[in-house]
């Protein structure tokens, strides 16, 4: 007979000071986390007179797919330097390593440093992530564990929530305060870390302890294995980077490569207990776990499909919607702008636009002015005036600026202040903000209500949920980058169905692992859990790359773009499907589907 747990309260009570100082931590540490990456590509595709990069969206992308796969895989190794070294040690090496790291972002326009620098940011993340779920971890018991994972997991979602809006304010003086605000996150986590963090006890030894790649050969699979693999995960990065290595290369060297490890292993004795002690080049390729590997590869479509918010959308969301309906509706419930004075109201909060921005509005004022003055403002000077300013990422139309131009008495600063009014548009990393908000505020009641459902139906409903609102973004119309743009109603309802579907899959996913991982080694299979989501960010941003520049920037069709993303995570579902069906053993999947 099961004990009965303690009561809500009780719980509560029971969670000491180290998991607290954590969960702030966790805070703070997400505040800076996404309060730069849901910016983070309206900041490398912005041109440069805007403060941005003007880096490339395939560029982008695979900024955004390599970094973060790094990210998820370096735990393996920083997760065991925090066991030898201690927790409070490595937290104070990852918050210094995180000041310079994200102050250096805004220092580097080039692309060599900008990477090293985010790889620095990678490093200080993988440091800290570890070591502030292992704190979780040893300070909670089987009383209290459900209650103080759950509170974690609400922490991550508000500091995931807050750090888009702090980041979408600061960032409409200067690009420099994201960074500087970043850092400053940081700073606050080193001090709670130096005066209030304790180090938790460590657990009594269980034996001798494994080495990384002990571990490794033990859940996933030998050498050969590990390089075989990795070869065509460094092949995809080369190629998405485009250094004369095209996409064709790439497919031709993963044909070749694999079956030259093939035709290798033909050469080599069949794997018997003697070859393991064989030299590591003398063994044939082995997958220890084929299940969990299979899992891990197709989870890793639901993390490909989910990243897309954050990495596509903010792009998507200022090249090709409209989203002044929005500022409408928060000026109708807050009041109206100020007509003079474009920072001051609801709409110079949520429509912020930088001092770069400003700046080039008012040199096509001018400049429109002297046409107006010498008679020479002609169709084709609106054009190309719009043109210019679209390249800057700011949308205003031929008619719109005649009109302007037209107007009596008008300056250059009267004009600039009725174009920022006339093609303001909402913050996109306030609108991919939906997601977390809705997270923040729903996901206890859809954890309840989806507790009479078995654990398997709750995940592959999610991702069928999660799979119609990322492809609702394909029927918000519009005329892309060169006209009005798409509904920012139909992205606002699909961030809000996908954020359900979120809520439904992602934290049952991880229960999944369970069914499969042998019984003595499941805290094992749940750490190399990571590797799903470290394989999710690396497909997401090549894809997310060069999706966005094929189909939406080249073709002006980002309805293909949102139906490729939505059709990955229906794939997905469905190879769930067909994976408990005929790939689990009966007792595990039937557990799932009784």
């Amino acid at each position: 007979m099961t004990e009965s747990k303690p009561g809500f309260l009780q719980q509560l009570r029971s969670l000491p000071r180290p998991f607290w100082v954590a969960n702030v931590m966790e805070i703070f540490e997400r505040l800076s986390w996404y309060g730069w990456f849901t910016v983070m590509a309206l900041y490398v595709t912005a041109p440069p007179e805007n403060g941005g990069l003007g880096f490339s969206t395939e560029v982008r992308g695979n900024l955004q797919g390599i970094v973060p796969f790094f990210l998820y895989l370096l735990p393996v190794l920083t997760g065991a330097l925090a066991d030898r070294f201690g927790f409070k040690r490595m937290f104070i090496i990852a918050f210094s390593v995180m000041i310079v790291a994200y102050y250096s972002l805004g220092q580097f326009t080039s692309l060599p440093g900008f990477f090293l620098a985010f790889m620095f940011v990678a490093v200080g993340a993988a440091i800290f992530k570890p070591v502030v779920v292992g704190t979780v971890a040893r300070v909670t018991d089987d009383s209290n564990s459900s209650l103080g994972f759950g509170i974690f997991y609400m922490m991550v979602n508000v500091g995931g929530f807050v750090g888009p809006i702090v980041a979408g304010a600061v960032r409409g003086w200067s690009w420099d305060y994201v960074f500087m605000a970043c850092s400053f996150w940081a700073v606050v986590n080193l001090v709670i870390v130096l005066t209030l963090y304790q180090e938790p006890p460590a657990p009594e030894s269980q034996g001798p302890r494994l080495s990384v790649m002990e571990t490794a050969v033990q859940v996933l699979g030998n050498l050969r294995f590990f390089l075989t693999v990795g070869a065509i995960l460094v092949a995809l990065m080369v190629a998405g980077l485009g250094w004369g290595f095209t996409w064709f290369h790439c497919a031709l060297f993963c044909l070749v490569w694999l079956a030259a490890n093939v035709l290798y292993d033909r050469t080599l004795p069949r794997r018997e207990e003697a070859t393991e002690k064989l030299p590591w080049f003398r063994q044939r390729l082995h997958c220890s776990n084929w299940r969990f590997a299979l899992f891990l590869l197709i989870m890793s479509g639901f993390w490909t499909s989910f990243n897309q918010i954050f990495i596509t959308m903010p792009e998507y969301i200022r090249d090709f919607t409209d989203t002044r309906p929005l500022i409408r509706t928060f000026e109708s419930v807050f009041g109206p702008s100020d007509p003079q004075d474009p920072t001051r109201g609801i709409a110079s909060k949520v429509a912020t636009v930088s001092q770069d921005e400003r700046a080039t509005i008012h040199r096509s004022m001018t400049a429109l002015l002297e046409h107006q003055a010498q008679g020479t403002l002609t169709p084709t000077v609106l054009d190309e005036t719009a043109r210019i300013l679209l390249e800057s990422k700011i949308r205003l139309q031929p008619g719109e600026l005649r009109q302007m131009a037209a107007t009596p008495n008008g300056d250059a600063e009267t004009l600039t202040t009725q174009a920022i009014i006339q093609a303001r548009q909402f913050n996109p990393e306030f609108i991919v903000n939906i997601d977390a908000g809705a997270i923040v505020i729903f996901q206890v009641l859809v954890s309840f209500l989806m507790a009479r459902f078995h654990r398997f139906t709750t995940m592959i409903v999610g991702m069928i949920v999660a799979g119609v609102g990322i492809g609702l973004s394909a029927l918000a119309g519009g005329q892309g980058m060169l006209g009005e743009g798409g509904s920012v109603w139909f992205v606002c309802g699909g961030l809000f169905i996908f954020a359900i579907g979120e809520m439904m899959a992602s934290p049952t996913s991880q229960e999944y692992v369970g069914r499969i991982a042998p019984e003595d080694k499941k805290a094992l299979y749940m750490g190399y859990y990571f590797v799903a989501i470290a394989l999710g960010n690396l497909f997401g941003g090549i894809l997310s790359g060069q999706l966005y520049g094929k189909l939406a920037r080249d073709l002006q069709r980002p309805d293909l773009m949102w139906m490729c993303f939505g059709a990955i995570m229906l794939a997905t579902a469905l190879a769930f499907i067909l994976y408990n069906r005929y790939v689990l053993p009966r007792e595990a999947a039937d557990s799932l589907t009784d």
